[in-house]
């Protein structure tokens, strides 16, 4: 049996940044998930850790080239398929959008923290949260248009 080889230094730098990946988008997973969204807890920190983990390892395995662009690109793009899937169209209405868009910006949580950027990762967190929470009152607030 092959021994396994590994670089503790590498993994706690690996496990740091998933976790704050997972913590930052907590807060939206939080406020979909009460206001019974079809994505929430569940989702939210699942696509900002494997839009980590997929930045990481294309950092690690690609070092600073061009091909670190295609990897985001490929990132990114993947995000904005999940998101499509939430966008519902029906009689003339169209929701999910907002859900949408808390899952692409929930993935660009991932790679900011993966790229070292924390605090681009926690203003997105912060912004995302303050926009669905207080657009969700003021909403209530409009009177309904025909």
């Amino acid at each position: 049996m092959p021994e396994l080889d590994i670089e503790w230094a590498q993994t706690w730098y690996n496990l740091w940044h998933l976790a704050l990946a997972y913590l930052f988008a907590l807060p939206v997973a939080l406020d979909r998930e009460a206001s019974s969204r079809s994505a929430g807890l569940r989702t939210f920190p699942l696509v900002a850790i494997a839009a980590c983990g997929y930045t990481l390892v294309g950092f690690s395995i690609l070092g600073t080239t061009d091909a670190e662009a295609r990897v985001l690109q490929g990132v990114i793009t993947g995000i904005g398929f999940i998101g499509g899937g939430a966008i519902l169209k029906s009689r003339g209405s169209v929701t999910g959008t907002a859900t949408a868009a808390s899952i692409w910006t929930t993935g660009l949580i991932g790679i900011a923290v993966a790229a070292d950027r924390f605090e681009i990762a926690l203003i997105l967190s912060i912004m995302t949260f303050a926009t669905l929470r207080l657009g969700r009152q003021i909403k209530e607030k409009l009177p309904e248009s025909d």
